[in-house]
């Protein structure tokens, strides 16, 4: 093992031995190179001369530039748009994403959590996680229905093992007997279990109360009690987006961080959905714990070993992408544009609730409860899934998502409010075709 990687495991070890059980293999023996990134940073302070050590070209003093690159790049200077960025994400971004979620979730005031280390999106931030918390034959905890990738990232590129449990009981709550029965079960039979949160959640639009949050937070801790290490990973995709008064308004990770030894929170969020720039791909992983020495050491072995990940896989993440967040989430208007957006997707969200009050929907499907998010769904009665689906795209040239057998996934935060009465007339009359 790098010498690097010991020195950085000792710290976590001191800081919280139980931590350092969680790791992944591949977790423990990953560290930040100290190499060329130490050497060009030892240049860049001392070389007054000549620095050559940048993997970059540089001419007559500046970052060498395409004019028909920066034609297209306005308000950014070449050093904070097409040069590289650290592997840790540039640091005044971290410090303002890291601000922001003290302000997002009052519970976390007071509490230490890490530095959040930037990556190429949630998606990128969550396979990131998992290659250094998770290994071949973990289980990891999630919830059905369930976004499709979370078995791309844990059981096709982890190997890992996958448990289910239904995220709705019948009364159309989160399914909190289901969840605490899964989870214990699963601790009976393993040293760690991992367990991915999703609020809002992917498909069904369901975000819990801030009573169901607290439920589940109990159901966690009392499973550390328990002597069972457990990884709660938050992904946070569609944070802030929260239509109704009594869903909770802060991520499960503000009321899981730092509330047991043998529990790590860790969050994924960034700015694809929550700030509506999905193709800019900036996430951002963030650690809370409990630590029983210096707070501050342990999570810089965190991020340095987050870090070091990110270098092996995609270097960094992109820097003109980071310098768009930094200076929109710097903006006067910044505030009041995510607001603006929040409420156009409210008022699509209650146009739905409005229009499924129709008793008439009942005869062909039950919709999930939802409040919050990009989307809800409905379960299908009497016809498959996928049969609608592409029944509604071929014959009414509407477009859905099919999940499993009975369910369809319907995007309202690409529709317009005032067509969607017209959409779910025409969900019902597909499926009023194929029942007949």
């Amino acid at each position: 093992m790098n010498p690097i990687a010991i020195e950085l495991n000792q710290t976590i070890e001191s800081g919280n031995p139980h931590l350092l059980e969680m790791l992944s293999g591949v977790g423990k023996q990953l560290f930040f190179p100290k190499g060329i990134l130490t050497q060009s940073a030892e240049a860049r302070e001392k070389a007054h001369r000549f620095n050559a050590t940048a993997g970059i070209a540089k001419e007559k003093g500046r970052t060498m530039r395409l004019n028909s690159v920066m034609e297209f790049i306005h308000g950014l200077p070449p050093s904070e748009s097409i040069t590289y960025a650290p592997s840790f994400g540039i640091p005044q971004l971290r410090s303002s994403w890291k601000k922001s979620l003290y302000e997002k979730n009052p519970t976390l005031q007071g509490q230490a959590i890490s530095m959040p280390v930037v990556s190429s999106g949630i998606t990128h931030g969550i396979s990131v996680f998992a290659d250094l918390w998770v290994d071949p034959g973990d289980v990891i905890i999630l919830p059905e229905p369930m976004w499709g990738n979370y078995n791309m990232i844990f059981g096709v590129r982890k190997g890992a093992f996958i448990v289910k449990y239904p995220v709705f009981a019948d009364d159309g709550r989160f399914n909190l007997d289901a969840f605490a029965t899964c989870l214990r079960e699963q601790a009976a039979q393993h040293a760690k279990v991992v367990v991915m949160l999703n609020f809002p959640h992917n498909p069904s639009g369901y975000t819990v109360s801030r009573k169901e949050a607290e439920e589940i937070a109990r159901i966690l801790i009392e499973t550390a009690d328990s002597g069972t290490n457990v990884i709660v990973a938050t992904d946070d995709s569609y944070f802030g987006l929260f239509y109704e008064e009594e869903t909770l308004k802060e991520s499960m990770f503000a009321l899981l961080s730092g509330t047991h030894p043998r529990l790590l929170a860790a969050k994924m969020d960034g700015c694809t959905k929550e700030n509506f720039a999905w193709g800019l791909r900036v996430g951002f992983i963030t650690y809370g714990a409990q630590m029983r020495t210096d707070a501050a050491a342990v999570y810089e072995a965190l991020e340095k070993k987050t870090a070091g990940c990110v270098r092996g896989s995609i270097s960094n993440a992109c820097h003109l992408s980071q310098s768009i967040l930094f200076q929109s989430m710097s903006s006067k208007n910044y505030g009041a544009e995510k607001a603006e957006k929040f409420q156009i997707l409210k008022n699509r969200a209650r146009k739905i609730k409005q229009i499924l009050s129709d008793p008439k929907f009942t005869e062909v499907w039950e919709a999930y409860p939802f409040n919050s998010g990009y989307f809800m769904c409905v379960k299908l009665k009497k016809i498959d899934a996928e049969s609608l689906r592409r029944h509604l795209l071929e014959r009414y040239g509407v477009g859905l998502i099919a999940i499993g057998d009975r369910n369809l996934r319907v995007a309202f935060s690409c529709v317009e409010e005032e067509d969607l009465p017209e959409l779910f007339d025409i969900i019902f009359q597909g499926a009023m075709d194929l029942q007949s």
